[in-house]
Formats: structure tokens, sequence, C-alpha cells
């Protein structure tokens, strides 16, 4: 079993940029398929962006395409979301989530969220 915790949230005016951090403990990092998911108040959880064990392979929402960028220190057991060009919709509270690489299903392992805020 892994546990996460986020990190890095926060207040930028839109336009600017955000670095999350998740730092991953309690498991084999390169075990597992990582992701961000966001919820805002109101909307279901929806997903951001998913990299596999090796950080060589990642998908986005359409909505955040050609704006954040996901990668992965397997070294660091930490796994990174970088948000550039933000914008008041992108306000939401942000999660990690991971589960192991090989296996079919839902994220099973989920951090406590951290709070990004876009103001306009």
């Amino acid at each position: 079993q892994v546990q996460l915790v986020e990190s890095g949230g926060g207040l930028v005016q839109a336009g600017g940029s955000l670095r999350l951090s998740c730092a991953a403990s309690g498991g084999t990092f390169r075990m597992y398929t990582m992701a961000w998911f966001r919820q805002a108040p109101g909307k279901e959880r929806e997903f951001v962006a998913r990299i596999d064990w090796a950080g060589t392979s990642t998908y986005y929402e359409e909505s955040v395409k050609g704006r954040f960028t996901i990668s992965r220190d397997n070294a660091k057991n930490t796994v990174y979301l970088q948000m550039n060009s933000l914008k008041p919709e992108d306000t939401a509270v942000y999660y990690c989530a991971a589960k192991l690489r090989g296996l079919s299903g839902d994220f099973n392992y989920w951090g406590q969220g951290t709070q990004v805020t876009v103001s306009s």
C-alpha cells in the first residue's frame, strides 16, 4: 500500500504557473501508474493527467493539453504537475492518485488534495 501527500497548491493570477508535488511512501513507487485528478465545488472529480511507471508515456485531459505537464522522479518517489497558463476554470482541489501498473480498474490510492485557486 502506498500513501500519497500533495503539496504546492495556492493562489495564482490567471496566466501564471504552479507546480504541484505528490510524495509517495509505503510502497514501491516504480510499481505504480500515477495520475492527477481535480474537483471543483458542485462538479464531479475529473481526470487531469496520467503517467506510466517509467515516466515515458503520458496522457492528458483535452482542456489541459499544451498547458500542463505531468512528470515523475522515481528516485525521489515523487510525481509532479507543472501547470502553466492557468485559467480561472482550473480552480479546484487537485488530487494525486495511484494504481499498480499492469492491473485494470480505477485508481485506488488517493491523496487528500491541495487547493489551487486561479484569480481573474
